[in-house]
């Protein structure tokens, strides 16, 4: 955990996050990948009223859950809009805005780097370790006292990215220092009310 994180939020007592709820194409495969090969224990499923669809609920530790909506009528994702083309390292990282751009699941960090053979050994592609820090590229060739999070990245059978992350140091006040960027700072034009 870091120093920022235990900071209490005044305004809410937030206990973290309850559930991320996704789209997926095919529920079984959903549960196949989810439970079956990440280990998620499936907790609560739903069929919605009115043949809308399904809701089914994976327990993905400390509390919190991911959860997945099927749609027999959802539009096919649009990788590079809907979510990234690809993983990070293979230099896609973009996606739409209000767009669910990836989820990073947090792991012990003295059992990060056997997760990430346990899933090649299950089949799963994934990422080198990324040795995440302030440098201008955002990523260390090794660790040191600067690497701030370690993490490798994976997608599910619809292409959603996922993270296994690990923090490796505890964040202070001088981890907040950027000027937030602001719509007029963006290179693709925000539409307009006639666009919509």
């Amino acid at each position: 955990m870091t120093e920022g994180a235990r900071r209490e939020n005044r305004e809410f007592r937030l206990g973290g996050i309850n559930h991320l709820a996704l789209v997926c194409s095919d529920m079984q495969r959903t549960i196949d990948f989810y439970s079956g090969v990440l280990g998620m224990p499936l907790i609560k499923t739903l069929d919605l009223p009115g043949g809308m669809g399904q809701h089914f609920f994976f327990d993905c530790g400390g509390g919190d859950c991911v959860a997945f909506f099927w749609f027999p009528d959802a539009p096919d994702a649009v990788p590079g809009i809907s979510a990234p083309v690809s993983r990070p390292e293979q230099g896609e990282l973009l996606s739409a805005v209000g767009s669910m751009n990836h989820v990073a699941f947090h792991v012990p960090p003295e059992e990060f780097e056997e997760y990430r053979h346990r899933l090649q050994a299950k089949g799963v592609e994934v990422s080198p370790i990324l040795n995440h820090d302030d440098s201008p590229f955002g990523v260390a060739g090794a660790m040191h006292e600067g690497v701030f999070v370690r993490s490798f990245y994976f997608q599910d059978p619809d292409g959603i990215l996922l993270e296994f992350a690990c923090w490796t140091r505890t964040f202070t006040d001088a981890d907040v220092s950027h000027t937030p960027k602001t719509a007029a700072d963006r290179r693709v034009p925000a539409p307009g009310p006639s666009s919509r």
